[in-house]
């Protein structure tokens, strides 16, 4: 019984691993497609197996979930702080973070 137990364990193991493998190669074809309708169908793919993707456009900036890639100036004070835009999408499976979203943040001052 104990064998058997322990195979199935292995087995769970495995699938997990061949999982979180498919996860990574899709989202290594996702950054390098430059086609829109193949970028929709792997994220599509990606959400009916539990990996979302990560848009946070509009939110606070906080950077225990989020990268700062750059910022960009604006003389509206409720927008400091704020993801102006998101420059690389990022991902979670279920409570997992598989990565960060690289945002661009609000800061106070005139654009330019």
């Amino acid at each position: 019984m104990a064998a058997a137990d322990t195979g199935g364990r292995r087995d769970i193991q495995r699938l997990r691993d061949d999982r979180a493998a498919l996860i990574q190669l899709c989202l290594y074809a996702l950054d390098r497609t430059q086609s829109c309708g193949i970028v929709t169908r792997i994220e599509e793919g990606l959400a009916d197996v539990g990996v979302t993707a990560l848009r946070p456009d509009g939110e606070q900036f906080d950077p225990a979930r989020h990268e700062a890639g750059g910022t960009v100036s604006t003389s509206d004070d409720s927008l400091t702080g704020t993801v102006a835009e998101t420059e690389i999408v990022g991902f979670r499976d279920g409570d997992a973070l598989l990565r960060a979203p690289v945002v661009t943040v609000y800061t106070a001052g005139e654009p330019t």
